[in-house]
């Protein structure tokens, strides 16, 4: 139990640094970002939307890129059609290999490990794999039960943001339906000042 324990704690270890160290890097290209705005507008406090949408993209494309090397670089070991568990501390590992940058490997495996498809992978008695594709230990039933909880949260944050699009979807379907009665009624109106004015006559 103990050993168990053990490579629990490493793999919540590993995942925690990873997304410390993405967070860090993105805070530092948001930051380079603002930096770049405060000097094309001084009295622009906030970043508009578009910014922000735009550091999401090149976030997105920058974890893309870094991937595709990690896929390029290791087949045997990386793969969108094959995903399986990794060996805890195969970040250690590729650092010390030197084919890629230590930032790119960073950003491509916190990528990599939060994918849902990793996530699946991650069950209870599963070989992990190390650099050379070879069997380097097994997914414990704690590891197991974590990554489940991580999809189970996924789910619900997926189930949120669709209940929150059906709201938006309605709400504007009840704001057109009110525009259209008024535009009706505006022209039952228009139409019965005109009967009025003929009946005048």
């Amino acid at each position: 139990m103990g050993e168990l324990e053990r490579l629990r704690q490493e793999t919540e270890t590993l995942l925690s640094e990873c997304e410390r160290r993405l967070k860090a890097l993105e805070s530092a290209d948001a930051s380079d970002q603002s930096e770049k705005h405060e000097s094309v507008s001084v009295n622009q406090t906030e970043k508009s939307p578009e910014t922000t949408n735009r550091n999401r993209a090149k976030n997105r494309a920058a974890n893309q890129a870094a991937l595709q090397m990690l896929f390029d670089t290791y087949p045997e070991v990386f793969s969108r059609e094959n995903v399986r568990p990794l060996k805890i501390g195969i970040q250690e590992d590729l650092i010390a290999d030197e084919k890629l940058a230590r930032n790119r490997i960073k950003r491509a495996l916190a990528s990599y490990v939060r994918n849902p498809h990793y996530l699946r992978s991650l069950k209870a008695g599963a070989d992990r794999i190390g650099l050379d594709g070879a069997a380097a230990g097994t997914v414990t039933e704690d590891e197991a039960a974590h990554a489940q909880e991580k999809l189970n949260q996924m789910r619900d944050q997926r189930r949120e943001k669709q209940k929150e699009e059906r709201e938006k979807q309605k709400e504007e379907r009840v704001k057109q339906k009110k525009q259209a009665a008024e535009v009706k009624e505006q022209r039952m109106n228009k139409k019965l000042d005109m009967l009025l004015q003929l009946n005048k006559r």
